[in-house]
């Protein structure tokens, strides 16, 4: 398996990871019945529970945008430096972005954000650049 897709199929793998946390976040706020009924009438997020959603929303955002790349790259048969950094950087930026999200490490996380996107960057320019105009 291409170093590129390696490294999307661990970013889904730590979204799941990601999901886990949050539902079990959302057990302690909320109650087992609450979190398995309609959930219509839930009380507002505890702290944690807000910042696991947030975190769950930011990370499937940035997958939003990594993973067609690198299925494009992949079907084009494109696999580079720009596109096994631009993995790589974005896989684990995305990493570090979870445990300083979730430890709620203030400053810190916008420059692992920004190490993901210019991951996202990298294999976006490989593909773009490899497809004919």
């Amino acid at each position: 398996m291409p170093i590129e897709l390696l490294m999307l199929a661990l970013s889904v793998a730590l979204l799941f990871v990601l999901i886990v946390i949050q539902a079990t976040a959302g057990v302690q706020a909320q109650g087992m019945d609450v979190m398995a009924g309609h959930r219509d009438d839930m009380k507002p997020p505890s702290a944690w529970q807000a910042r696991t959603k947030r975190c769950v929303d930011n990370h499937r955002e940035g997958l939003m945008l990594f993973a067609p790349l690198v299925l494009i790259a992949a079907h084009l048969n494109v696999s580079n430096d720009l596109t096994v950094w631009g993995a790589q950087l974005f896989f684990y930026s995305r990493v570090a972005h979870a445990v300083i999200y979730l430890t709620g490490l203030p400053k810190v996380r916008p420059l692992a954000w920004a190490i993901g996107i210019a991951g996202t960057i990298m294999v976006f320019v490989a593909v773009i650049t490899a497809t004919p105009v």
